[in-house]
């Protein structure tokens, strides 16, 4: 497709467009030309794979984060502990889409040399979709597991209860599959990511039923209660609501929050997300807990892609609920989404566009170049 189209009340952003003005934006905001293409890909490939909550919509936040110091423009990870099989790395605050992938490289070739490894990551930006990560892991034929927390998030309520104690936390695994894509589980263990509340709050897809709890205790699907009153120009920050986003699967999802907190946070030495008797917020960051199996190390009998194969497909023969229906496994949804939004472009609300566009232009972006890099008319 060439051009942004215009049609019930989105936006539809050609992938390459974005991340033309992506790279624009992020150059403007102080981000080396590197550091910007790897910001705007990876936020246009979670849109495509239909992670909208970690996407596009998020470049008004971190071109702000970045002019606060919340995160910091070109860094490189700091290796605090570096042994054969394991490291504790402190990623100084840099965006994310940087440090993951420094931080991987890392586990990756330590997977590769001594069979498994374990990377204990701290003081990063937000790492984005960290599906990312595990497909970036898959490739080199290493399993992986990646536990996240975000410190001086309090944006959760714990399983009967209306306080904020916990973040999204979200967990995520990769599974290599020799000859075709790999497996890929990625998903908060809140009922939403913060993400898609935004989205929501923009005008986009809508929450389902109970996915937060107001501060009376009544359960919601508007994301406003996480918001509160947003000043006008200023954009949704959801420390400043009255209520809160709920834990999936009630008691379950709220404890593998806990365990997620528990490593990436307290054993990775990133900090959980609060504690009492502070009387500030603790500076915000991402921690990740990352395990690292190097199949040909494992796979003694050479019996693992066939394996998964195997099981795979006897997963999928399972008769599904509604006729005509699909049994997927972990990833397939998202490739065809990203099958469907190659052809079709992002699907965006306006106003989340909008936002996209102002922060352009603030930065010192003409609309006679923003024209031109999105290929016509935004």
């Amino acid at each position: 497709m060439s051009g942004v189209r215009h049609a019930g009340g989105q936006a539809f952003v050609p992938p390459a467009a974005m991340e033309a003005l992506g790279r624009a934006i992020f150059t403007r905001a102080g981000c080396s030309a590197e550091e910007a293409d790897r910001i705007a890909r990876r936020l246009t490939g979670a849109n495509l794979r239909g992670h909208d909550s970690h996407g596009v919509i998020r470049i008004p936040r971190y071109v702000e984060w970045a002019e606060t110091g919340r995160q910091v423009p070109n860094q490189t990870i700091s290796m605090i502990l570096d042994q054969p099989s394991f490291a504790i790395i402190d990623g100084n605050y840099g965006f994310g889409q940087s440090i993951g992938e420094q931080t991987v490289d890392v586990g990756i070739a330590k997977a590769k040399e001594h069979g498994v490894a374990v990377t204990a990551l701290r003081n990063s930006g937000h790492l984005g979709r960290i599906g990312d990560w595990a497909e970036r892991v898959a490739a080199h034929d290493v399993v992986s597991i990646h536990m996240v927390n975000v410190r001086g998030s309090l944006i959760v309520a714990p399983f009967g209860a209306i306080s904020r104690r916990m973040g999204t936390s979200p967990f995520c695994a990769g599974i290599p599959v020799a000859g075709g894509e790999p497996i890929i589980l990625d998903f908060a263990t809140s009922l939403v990511a913060e993400g898609k509340a935004l989205v929501a709050y923009k005008g986009g897809k809508a929450l389902p039923p109970g996915s937060l709890v107001n501060a009376d205790g009544s359960l919601t699907n508007d994301p406003e209660p996480l918001y509160g009153e947003v000043p006008p120009g200023g954009y949704p920050d959801p420390n400043n609501g009255p209520g809160a986003l709920r834990a999936f699967g009630d008691h379950k999802g709220s404890g593998l929050n806990f365990l997620m907190e528990m490593m990436a946070g307290a054993l990775g030495g990133s900090g959980t997300a609060g504690a009492l008797g502070e009387p500030n917020r603790r500076r915000f960051c991402n921690g990740m807990f990352s395990f690292y199996v190097d199949v040909a190390a494992f796979d003694t009998g050479n019996a693992f892609a066939d394996e998964v194969k195997s099981y795979v497909e006897f997963v999928k023969s399972a008769t599904p609920t509604e006729p005509g229906g699909k049994v997927l496994v972990p990833g397939e949804k998202e490739r065809a989404t990203l099958a469907e939004r190659t052809a079709g472009g992002l699907p965006l609300a306006e106003e989340a566009w909008s936002d996209i566009l102002d922060t352009a232009r603030r930065l010192g972006i003409p609309d006679a170049e923003i024209a031109e890099l999105v290929g016509g008319a935004p």
